[in-house]
């Protein structure tokens, strides 16, 4: 029998006039994966303080067994600024010692990208007080996991990190014996590992089996059985247990639910998008040219990040760009931007950026746009304009997108300066809708969003047209909103990958493996052989022929929407839909040969 670690019994807790948590009972005992969920400010960080007892209630009590040994990892770390990272995450080990531990080791690739703490300039013997906020949280972590906890409690752990280090966080959690409970965002990770949720709304927690996607399912149930107003039936959770069960079912663990009851609510939900009727709305808006890249260069001071670009985004595409930090994302974004801004005059180094004519760009970065603190919410929002077109008939007024990003007819009246950082970015985001724009860049858009926030900025998108570049480590959230990935790989180029961030992890193990570190000294391990090298002008030679079926492959995606568009404009032409019919499969085809030698390329090209 699994022994009880930690027993909440009817606790409470209150901020202010506000109940966060009423009368919670609650356990976790050994072996559990719990994920917490729920809207910022709902008690989340509150409950698992109480549970890490880091935090008194004001009522009720908390246990812990015996002898219980905790790891916790809070939004604010505990490290000393004077110490060296060697201090703090290993201590007084000898190098040899920490050296020839496979699980140190593993750790510091998994959050540092090697041994030797690539990025610090001193390695491990960095001292903490300069480093970044983000710097300091993988530090943090790195220190918890090198030891061995009992019980792990997490705090939004892939803050700060990029996809391959969530990916490989969840490998390593997965893999440990320890119990725990997380707080996230980030929806991929739950579903990959956790194994039960708990959901924190108006003063209770919800507990639910199965990870995000059972999550899902379960709550859609329990929502189905509590009503059954159509308004109630026509809610944003079956919308998105729509995308999940047809795009991903493997995505759930098991039919621990009634999944056929919750299936008859997905029946008459269409695909998230219909791409035809966005496609026909983008072109209507935005012409034929939205950026054109003609030999490209991208530099960050010195720093050459691209080279050589020749790239297209025409109307409608909705691009996922992703890649190792350092690599160029945002500067790409920003050179885009600049020669928006410019009317085309404002080039890159090398190269030339054409701009469409009728491009309204909306730029969302990483930063937080100050507005003035006395400043109400509804005020802020009413001063870019009082109502949105959001495209197919669908127009909100300020207030009601408000209200759709969670800023209830109270919360509108809240002055900025009291706003947290979430709530200040989910303002942002409304703003820049609120400007009626027809491209978007969004830079890191999830963070400091809850996920129901996110769901409903999912929902904005779905019927959003025009096109639209994503930068995130939110795999879900890319995944969800955009249908092209591109990458950036770190060596000065951007490829399209057709199977998504799935061959982007795998492209990017692979040149870890290819990477040997030399043996910690006294070690007496043979070097394995190496892999037969590739000539460097076969590798040029499949470098240029990658290049040229990634703008076949485009061409084809931009084919492939106008048959879907023109046989949608003649469902009564029988004839003309089976000519029309008959193309498209054929171009289908052609599309999965294609993609077939991209992959073969790609390998001749690392």
């Amino acid at each position: 029998m699994a022994v009880n670690l930690v027993n909440v019994e009817a606790v409470s807790k209150v901020y202010g006039t506000r109940a966060l948590l009423d009368g919670v009972s609650l356990g976790v005992s050994e072996g559990d994966r719990i994920g917490v969920v729920g809207r910022n400010g709902d008690g989340k960080t509150t409950l698992i303080r109480m549970l890490a007892q880091l935090e008194d209630p004001d009522t009720g009590r908390v246990t812990q067994v015996g002898g219980l040994q905790l790891g916790v990892l809070t939004q604010h770390d505990s490290l000393d600024p004077d110490a060296t990272i060697r201090h703090e995450v290993i201590g007084d080990m000898a190098d040899h010692e920490w050296a020839g531990n496979a699980k140190i080791r593993d750790v510091l690739t998994g959050l540092f990208g090697g041994l030797d703490l690539p990025g610090f300039g001193q390695g491990l013997d960095t001292v903490i007080a300069p480093l970044s906020g983000g710097e300091r949280r993988r530090i943090a972590l790195a220190k918890l996991l090198i030891g061995e906890p009992d019980l792990i409690v997490l705090d939004e752990p892939t803050n700060h990190l990029d996809v391959e280090g969530i990916s490989w966080l969840a490998r390593h959690l997965q893999a440990r014996r320890s119990a725990l409970v997380c707080v996230t965002h980030d929806r991929w990770f739950l579903d990959q590992v956790c194994t039960r949720m708990w959901d924190v709304q108006r003063g209770s927690v919800h507990e639910y089996e199965g990870g995000y996607s059972d999550y899902v399912f379960a709550r859609a149930e329990r929502e189905r059985i509590a009503s059954t107003e159509e308004s109630k039936r026509q809610n944003l959770m079956r919308k998105e247990l729509a995308w999940l069960r047809r795009g991903a079912p493997a995505r759930t663990s098991k039919p621990r639910y009634r999944i056929e009851a919750a299936n008859e609510l997905i029946a008459d939900v269409p695909p998230p998008r219909d791409t035809s009727a966005l496609m026909k709305f983008a072109n209507a808006r935005l012409g034929k040219t939205v950026f054109d890249l003609e030999d490209v260069t991208v530099q960050a001071g010195p720093k050459v990040l691209l080279k050589h670009l020749t790239w297209h985004l025409g109307p409608g595409d909705r691009i996922g760009l992703v890649g190792v930090n350092g690599a160029g994302k945002t500067s790409l974004l920003r050179a885009l931007a600049e020669a928006s801004r410019s009317g085309g005059e404002v080039q890159p180094v090398a190269g030339k950026v054409i701009v469409g004519k009728t491009v309204k760009l909306a730029y969302l970065s990483q930063e937080v746009s100050e507005l003035p603190p006395t400043l109400r919410v509804l005020e802020a929002v009413q001063q870019v304009r009082d109502r949105v077109d959001l495209g197919n008939g669908r127009e909100l007024t300020a207030g009601q997108l408000c209200e759709q990003f969670g800023f209830s007819k109270e919360k509108q009246w809240t002055p900025v300066g009291d706003l947290s950082g979430g709530e200040r970015r989910r303002l942002q985001i409304l703003r820049l809708l609120m400007d009626e724009p027809n491209v978007l860049f969004l830079d890191e858009p999830t963070n400091d969003l809850d996920i129901e926030t996110l769901t409903q900025l999912e929902d904005l998108l779905d019927s959003w047209p025009g096109s639209l570049i994503v930068i995130s480590h939110d795999r879900f959230f890319i995944e969800r909103t955009t249908d092209k990935v591109f990458a950036l790989l770190g060596d000065a180029t951007l490829r399209m990958l057709p199977r998504g961030i799935d061959e982007y992890l795998e492209r990017r193990q692979r040149v870890l493996d290819a990477f040997v570190p030399s043996a910690p000294a006294g070690s007496s391990s043979h070097s394995a052989p190496a892999a037969p090298k590739v000539s460097s002008e076969a590798a040029r030679a499949a470098k240029k022929e990658l290049q040229k079926i990634e703008r076949q492959l485009s061409k084809m995606s931009d084919r492939e929407t106008s048959l879907h568009a023109q046989i949608a404009d003649n469902s009564t032409d029988f004839e003309k839909v089976a000519k029309l019919d008959a193309e498209l499969r054929e171009l289908i085809t052609q599309r999965d040969k294609l993609e077939m030698r991209w992959l073969e390329l790609a390998e001749a090209a690392q």
